[in-house]
């Protein structure tokens, strides 16, 4: 169902590469049923900086109803390989589960697999309704205690009101594991 489309920067794609890349993501065709053939975007990149070794791989999959992407750095090319196949599992793992509930909520079953159309049309049907509302007061607080609150709930962002300027400031965990602060004027 999937092919391959396998590229190496600073590297050369070698066949046992080559293979283990195609076995590992062949592990997530067992999620998907009637879905036409795929081409699996594999981009595999090695920086060879001695103070920095290390290995990326980054892979697309456009399906015709998600796009699944990943990218995953580690010291080890196949060590990233199996990272990068583990993140995709998860998020096939959690739209299944979001497509799931969603049936349930609206009374029929669905099956074993879904049918891709139809979930793209109700996806983009609701993709813009509210389906929870919080309210919250917001305490005056510094940005450090801003990030403690944020860590000790376990959510990416936070609220505050800025106690120095008495604004409404977010601050939010980047990507990078680092924090990012939003003012508002």
């Amino acid at each position: 169902m999937f092919k391959y489309n396998v590229r190496g920067e600073n590297i050369e794609v070698t066949e046992p590469i080559r293979s283990y890349a195609e076995k590992k993501l062949g592990r997530l065709e067992k999620y998907f049923g009637n879905v036409p053939e795929t081409t699996a975007h594999v981009n595999l990149k090695v920086y060879p900086f001695p103070a920095e070794k290390s290995a990326k791989v980054e892979v697309t999959v456009p399906l015709p109803f998600l796009v699944l992407r990943a990218e995953e750095t580690s010291n080890d090319l196949y060590g990233s390989i199996d990272l990068v196949v583990d993140k995709l599992e998860r998020q096939v793992r959690k739209y299944k589960t979001k497509i799931h509930r969603k049936s349930r909520e609206r009374g029929f079953d669905i099956g074993n697999e879904p049918n891709p159309i139809e979930e793209t049309i109700e996806a983009d049907e609701n993709a813009l309704e509210i389906v929870r509302t919080k309210r919250l007061s917001l305490k005056p607080m510094d940005s450090e205690e801003a990030v403690l609150q944020m860590n000790m709930l376990g959510h990416n962002f936070f609220i505050f009101e800025d106690a120095e300027t008495n604004g409404t400031s977010i601050v939010y965990r980047r990507k990078d594991g680092k924090f990012g602060l939003i003012e508002t004027d």
